[in-house]
Formats: C-alpha cells, sequence, structure tokens
C-alpha cells in the first residue's frame, strides 16, 4: 500500500505540473501565434522571444490588490475561483499519457489512476465547473458578472449534452468506458475513431469549442459587451485561478480528443509519450487558429445552433451507430 501510494503520489504531482507549465507556455504561444495571424510582434520584452513573459504575468499577478467588493457574497465570491480551478484539474488523472514503462523493474502505468469508468469521470468533472462561473457571476452583486453567469450557464448545459452525446458512438463500437482500453483499440490509423466516428468527432470539437467559452463561443466574456463577464470583479490570483482554469480545460479536452478519437499515444518510430504531446497539441493549435479567424457569434445563433442543429445531428449518429452495432 504504501509503494501504491508513493507511486501514485509522484505520478499526480508530475501531472499537475507539467499541466500547470503547459497551461502557462500555451497562453505564450496563443499570442505569439495570433499576433504573427494579425501582422503583429506580439510579446516579446520578457526573456529571449517574450519565452519568460508567462513568469513576467505570474509576478504580475501576484502583486495586484486582491479586491472584494463591498456588497459581495463574500463566502461564494472566494469560492467560485477554487470551484472553477479545481475540476479543471482532476480528469487528467485518468487521462494515459503513454503506455506502461518499466522502472526498477516494475511495470508503470503513466496515468494516475486507471479505472473502468474514466471517461463518465471526466464528462462528471467537467460538468462541476459550471458551479463555479455561476457563482463567480451572482456573487459580486455585478450587473457584468451576471450577464456573463447566465449566459455561461445557460451555454454550457446546452452544449455539455451535445459533448456527452457525441462520445456515445465511440462507446458501443467500442464497449468500454476504460480510455487504457479506448487507446489499445487504436493500433492503426484505420483504427482511429476519427475514422469510424467522423460526425461523432466534429460534433465533439464544436461542443468542446463552447464548453471552454472560447471563441466563436466566448459570449460569456465578451469583451465588447460584459467588460470581462463572470470575472470582471475579480482580480491578483483569483482572476489568475479562472485564467488557469480555462487553459486546463482546454488541455482536458484536447486530451481527452487525442485519447478517444486519435489514438492516444499510438504512433510510429517516436516514444509513445511525444506522441501524445504532438497530438494534443496540434488539437490546441486548432483552437488557437479558429480564435485568430472566426468572429463571436450572437447569442440568439449560439443556442439555436446547440439545441436545433448539434443535438438532431447527434441523435441520428447515435442512431445510426447503434443500427451498425446491431446488423
Amino acid at each position: 500500500m504504501l509503494e501504491f501510494a508513493v507511486i501514485t503520489g509522484v505520478k499526480a504531482f508530475m501531472v499537475l505540473n507539467v499541466l500547470l507549465l503547459t497551461c502557462a507556455w500555451t497562453t505564450y504561444l496563443e499570442r505569439r501565434f495570433l499576433a504573427r495571424m494579425q501582422s503583429r510582434i506580439g510579446p516579446n520584452t520578457a526573456g529571449y522571444r517574450g519565452l519568460l513573459t508567462p513568469i513576467a504575468d505570474l509576478i504580475k499577478l501576484l502583486f495586484k490588490e486582491d479586491f472584494i467588493p463591498a456588497a459581495a457574497h463574500k463566502p461564494l465570491y472566494l469560492l467560485a475561483p477554487l470551484m472553477a480551478f479545481i475540476p479543471a484539474m482532476l480528469p487528467l488523472a485518468v487521462i494515459p499519457f503513454g503506455s506502461t514503462i518499466n522502472l526498477f523493474g516494475r511495470e508503470i502505468n503513466l496515468v494516475v489512476s486507471d479505472f473502468n469508468l474514466g471517461l463518465l469521470f471526466i464528462l462528471a468533472m467537467t460538468s462541476l465547473g459550471i458551479y463555479g462561473i455561476i457563482m463567480a457571476g451572482w456573487s459580486p452583486n455585478s450587473k457584468f458578472s451576471l450577464l456573463g453567469g447566465l449566459r455561461s450557464s445557460a451555454q454550457m448545459i446546452s452544449y455539455e449534452i451535445g459533448l456527452g452525446m457525441s462520445l456515445i458512438g465511440v462507446i458501443m463500437l467500442a464497449g468500454t468506458l476504460n480510455l487504457v482500453e479506448l487507446v489499445e483499440q487504436q493500433s492503426s490509423i484505420l483504427d482511429w475513431y476519427i475514422v469510424k466516428q467522423p460526425v461523432g468527432f466534429v460534433l465533439y470539437l464544436i461542443c468542446a469549442f463552447a464548453e471552454t467559452n472560447r471563441s466563436p463561443f466566448d459570449l460569456p466574456e465578451a469583451e465588447s459587451e460584459l467588460v470581462g463577464g463572470y470575472h470582471t470583479e475579480y482580480s491578483s490570483m483569483r482572476f489568475g485561478l479562472f485564467f488557469v482554469g480555462e487553459y486546463a480545460n482546454m488541455v482536458t479536452v484536447s486530451a481527452v480528443a487525442t485519447t478517444v478519437f486519435l489514438g492516444g499515444w499510438q504512433g510510429p518510430f517516436l516514444p509513445p509519450v511525444l506522441w501524445f504531446v504532438i497530438k494534443c497539441f496540434a488539437f490546441l493549435f486548432f483552437y488557437i487558429w479558429v480564435r485568430g479567424s472566426l468572429p463571436r457569434f450572437r447569442y440568439d445563433q449560439l443556442m439555436k445552433f446547440g439545441w436545433f442543429v448539434l443535438i438532431p445531428i447527434a441523435l441520428a449518429n447515435i442512431l445510426i451507430t447503434a443500427l451498425f452495432v446491431l446488423l
């Protein structure tokens, strides 16, 4: 038991720190890519070519004043950033980053916790993030925060349905919710579920953008309308927790897409972990590319698209997949 606890603790510590570093430098890459797409320079002052910009941002947030509005409901105001941050971290506990490795004569899985309901656990944890956003919208007693919280809760609940339904086709074909088994079933490119479930992958992609409040579905923040949305009244590291939580959700969505649809760590020649990182980075780059390319939806268009387009297509995909499995 002691050995199991030590190994699990070390794996959790490594995954958490790698995730935080990934979130930090994803912000840098996003700003550099968007600057290149828009023919401007981007961050280039802190360190060589601006590589230390995330550290500079962290120091800036640490030394900013931690302001609490006088009319805020203080307990919920203080709890909201943690409720947005912690559920964003937990899904990586069940995502396999590679095959087993031999360490000191023992086979060790490159996953913190390997259990049979891994995919269901991820959906459950990502659903909890909405509570942090609702509390952040209501507790400061600000109209901008409230409107952002209302928008976000409606948006996330609506697109969460489509996100879950996009994965049902894969679950029916695979016959398991275990993420390690899902990856092992995708030993070749033709076995990847993006090939077997292309409609499910497109649905997952669109709903993932909406679930993480990213452009063109960034209506909950909508700087031009709501100042900053649900986190308008937050400053210092409380704002930083919301910020890191958003990018952690992006990494989680990319890791789930890699695991479920893109074969996970499977790939020729390169080490398995490196294949996993390459696929996740490609997904993250697509996130940034879309943000620099597409304008924001109008809110009524956003909701109609989710309920009247995506969900019917998801239901049709589930029906066709079920008939295929049955016959």
